[in-house]
């Protein structure tokens, strides 16, 4: 069993409320999307409210910031469902849904096997992320770093 395992982070603005005809596109899709994920190879956990998604959860202060926290084997396993299954539709859309962000939107850690991340430990890694650029502590997708040593 491998010693650490990834936690990612990744946020982003709404163009509106959840309940809104705007968003519909996008909260139509949150079921399926989830369960995708809690199928992929390499999933481990996500943080979900009782509802089973994480849109009620308000991590930062502005309520349409959005945020998506979960637990992977490995960059790898979290890469392939981000860009080669069916959730790669919500990246292509997400413009009708999101603002742009002007600072980095997503962080990838290590943290150690069976460890889940709270949330003030992910915003962290992100705030991280978008003082320092990508080091060991928060990283992207362009720039991973290795697990650290057992």
């Amino acid at each position: 069993m491998p010693a650490y395992q990834l936690a990612q982070i990744n946020i982003a603005l709404a163009r509106d409320d959840m309940a809104s005809d705007l968003m519909s596109g996008f909260v139509s899709r949150l079921n399926e999307i989830n369960a995708l994920a809690e199928h992929a190879p390499g999933f481990v956990w996500r943080l979900q409210s009782e509802a089973g998604d994480a849109t009620s959860i308000q991590v930062f202060d502005d309520p349409l910031m959005l945020v998506n926290l979960s637990v992977w084997d490995d960059v790898p396993a979290l890469q392939h469902f981000v860009y080669k299954s069916m959730h790669i539709e919500l990246v292509r859309d997400r413009d009708a849904w999101f603002n742009k962000l002007k600072s980095a939107h997503q962080a990838l850690w290590w943290v150690p096997h069976g460890h889940r991340p709270s949330t003030e430990e992910a915003r962290q890694a992100l705030t991280h992320l978008q003082a320092h650029g990508p080091t060991p502590a928060a990283f992207t997708f362009a720039k991973p770093f290795p697990p650290p040593a057992a």
